[in-house]
């Protein structure tokens, strides 16, 4: 037996889910686990006591890639727990009583990692690119685990987003108590420094640039731990479904293409960021049904309209190459999900009323303007300082000022009366 990097997944029970990486299978009462693993990346397998509906555990180890002769190949042993239904480490006495028996069930007991040299090339690519930023540290910042094991589960959730129920505590309203997730602070609510008022306000809301570097200054090594988030809540959606990453996943998007001047002091991080993005896009629909809805009208197609706006209006090499890698990702949304990336025109919708009386509900197309942004991209409200209020506030005058005031206030509400019965009546002279 030529041994080779294997992980052992015992005690599953018949029928249930498995899966390594980009792989998922059903398993049999024979199989105990998977073989011939690569070396030197981050790998992750995860399982469900069934394939439909249950809780999905996963678990992610690391193979390393310099192995010395005589050391024997790695061999990780994690057990179904059918009590907690998770995945567990086994100890270090049925990990040795395991690695001693292991020719007993390598050749019918394990399954290779990819059956075809084709299939193993495909894969090993797209795997290596989609999880090429993630790190021990990140693994250990975000799950909480140690070497070798960290684990997680489609519940596992932030305080951020766990549904409370009322009465109950957190704890109380779980079925049991998950992995707490320790993801990046990004707040897209507040994106400007403490003690910001006013213009600056305004300008850190419009363009996050700021946010995104107070978090890699605050919160990472370095500026690719940012997309090593990303890709790991990625993963945990396609393979896990889990809620709380898609919602990270979705901020950390958020964050990155509402940057604009962040493009000229992080280019490398932008290119990375896109495409990574496109290849994420491109194994969306392993998923059955797809994982997100993919039509230009949504989120991601608002995000990256809004991101190229904002790049036309800068200059230099290193924007030029974060508008090429963005140029491939639009390309790729046109030839795979039908997009158009329209840009300057938005869809502004309202009721009509024509000549006759009859409501009819359209879209007219506008050209972009602050004023139609909603949500989260709303225009700042910002407090304004006791010196910026007295300037605003009107001066008072004299009586006769009043006076004036008052005549002039007169006059014009008579010119507007004036005003709107000209205008009736131009409208019944159109209608009859």
């Amino acid at each position: 037996m030529d041994a080779t990097p294997a992980v052992l997944l015992l005690d599953l029970p018949p029928d249930a889910m498995g899966g390594i990486n980009l792989l998922s299978f059903t398993t049999t009462s024979r199989f105990k686990g998977i073989k011939d693993l690569p070396t030197g990346w981050f790998h992750f397998v995860f399982t469900a006591s069934t394939s439909t509906l249950s809780v999905r555990h996963g678990v992610w180890f690391h193979i390393p890639r310099s192995l010395r002769p005589s050391q024997p190949p790695p061999l990780l042993v994690k057990k179904w727990d059918p009590q907690r239904e998770d995945l567990v480490e086994a100890d270090e006495t049925e990990k040795l009583r395991w690695r001693a028996n292991l020719g007993a069930i390598w050749k019918e007991g394990l399954t290779p990692y990819r059956q075809s040299a084709s299939e193993e090339a495909t894969e090993n690519s797209d795997w290596a690119q989609l999880t090429d930023c993630i790190t021990a540290p990140i693994l250990a910042r975000v799950t909480g685990g140690t070497k070798d094991h960290w684990g997680l589960s489609s519940a596992s959730s932030t305080k951020r987003d766990m549904d409370e129920m009322p009465g109950l505590t957190a704890q109380e309203s779980m079925f049991q108590p998950e992995t707490e997730l320790d993801f990046l602070p990004i707040d897209l609510k507040q994106t400007w420094r403490e003690g910001a008022t006013g213009r600056e306000r305004t300008e850190a809301a419009q363009d996050r640039s700021w946010a995104l570097g107070d978090v890699i200054e605050k919160h990472c090594q370095s500026e690719m731990d940012v997309l090593g988030e990303l890709q790991f809540c990625f993963i945990m959606v396609l393979t896990l479904n889990n809620y709380s990453c898609l919602e990270q996943w979705k901020r950390i998007l958020s964050l990155l293409f509402t940057c604009k001047d962040a493009t000229n002091t992080h280019p490398n991080l932008f290119i990375k960021a896109i495409s990574t993005l496109r290849l994420q896009l491109q194994h969306c629909q392993d998923d059955e049904g797809g994982l997100f809805d993919l039509t230009e009208d949504t989120l991601l197609g608002e995000l990256l309209r809004r991101f190229r706006q904002g790049l036309e209006q800068l200059r230099g090499l290193e924007v030029q190459d974060v508008m090429d890698e963005l140029d491939d990702l639009e390309q790729c949304l046109k030839d795979t999900y039908g997009w158009q990336m329209k840009t300057g025109a938005y869809a502004n919708r309202g009721m009509l009323e024509l000549e006759d009386g009859e409501r009819v509900d359209m879209d007219a197309p506008v050209m972009y303007d602050p004023e139609y942004e909603e949500g989260e991209f709303a225009p700042a409200i910002v407090d304004l300082s006791p010196e910026q209020l007295k300037m605003l506030r009107p001066s008072s005058g004299t009586g006769d000022a009043h006076e004036a005031t008052d005549t002039s206030s007169s006059e014009e509400e008579k010119d507007d009366s004036d005003e709107e019965d000209d205008r009736e009546l131009a409208e019944m002279d159109s209608r009859y």
